[in-house]
């Protein structure tokens, strides 16, 4: 299922017109589309499912932050007219997403986290990434899921192009950095919206007990552990992800 990719006034998106409510996908720092066609295909005709580009790769430098990416979604939520909105962010995507849950209640009915940063997280660290060596890119990638086949080679391409760039490489860091230093724990607990926590049982970048953390500061929220899963729970067991995600939409409908 493929679904056309909209450029408009500085946006980037896809969106299924699937839905009276909307639920939007926040990918991570060097997530992709193809991170949530498990949930675009089970959901598309349910919602509206929207997932916008995050700009990394072109906000202005001064402008490249965590912070600039929650104004690019306001912005962007703003420009689509949504009132409120179900958001859904992995790894960076769901720090962005309690960021702008924070910033902007109004426009959130639900938050959904999966191997969300802004408590811990290990990953390339805040050095500038290893260029030049595709077989390190690739080994990172394979950490990232409990089945290393889930790193198929046009996803390390992709990563191995990207980290190559000098420029584009430079801003991974920039972001990654910023992410570091806007640490949640003291404001978790402003969180009121329900929340739903999916946490593969065998992520290293976020392991369990972050989501655990998660779940203990934000006090409208619950947990699910997904078995034999990495850090993209919605990659290796969509099935299993689907149906936590659903039950939980299903709970906290706007309408």
């Amino acid at each position: 299922m493929e679904y056309e990719l909209i450029e408009e006034f500085g946006f980037k998106y896809i969106e299924t017109n699937g839905g009276k409510e909307t639920l939007v996908l926040l990918h991570g720092l060097l997530g992709a589309l193809s991170n949530f066609e498990g949930i675009m295909k089970e959901f598309h005709d349910r919602y509206n499912v929207v997932i916008p580009i995050l700009p990394i790769m072109e906000l202005p430098m001064l402008k490249l932050s965590v912070g600039g990416l929650v104004d690019h979604v306001y912005d962007f939520i703003r420009f689509k007219n949504f009132d409120k909105v179900h958001v859904l962010g992995n790894s960076l995507g769901g720090h962005i997403s309690i960021l702008f849950a924070l910033a902007h209640p109004q426009h959130v009915a639900t938050i959904t986290l999966t191997g969300s940063s802004g408590l811990f997280e290990s990953a390339m660290g805040t050095s500038f990434p290893k260029r030049g060596s595709y077989e390190y890119i690739e080994k990172k990638a394979q950490e990232t899921f409990y089945d290393p086949a889930v790193a198929t080679k046009e996803l390390v391409d992709e990563i191995f192009s990207t980290i190559s760039d000098r420029l584009k490489a430079l801003r991974i860091v920039v972001t990654s950095k910023s992410a570091v230093r806007q640490n949640l724990e003291h404001r978790l607990h402003e969180i009121e919206k329900p929340t739903l926590l999916i946490w593969g049982h065998q992520d290293i970048v976020t392991p369990p007990f972050v989501g655990e953390k998660f779940h203990s500061l934000i006090k409208n929220s619950e947990l699910h552990f997904i078995d034999k899963s990495g850090h993209a729970p919605m990659m290796e067991r969509p099935e299993e992800f689907n149906a936590i995600l659903s039950s939980f939409l299903d709970r906290n409908r706007l309408l």
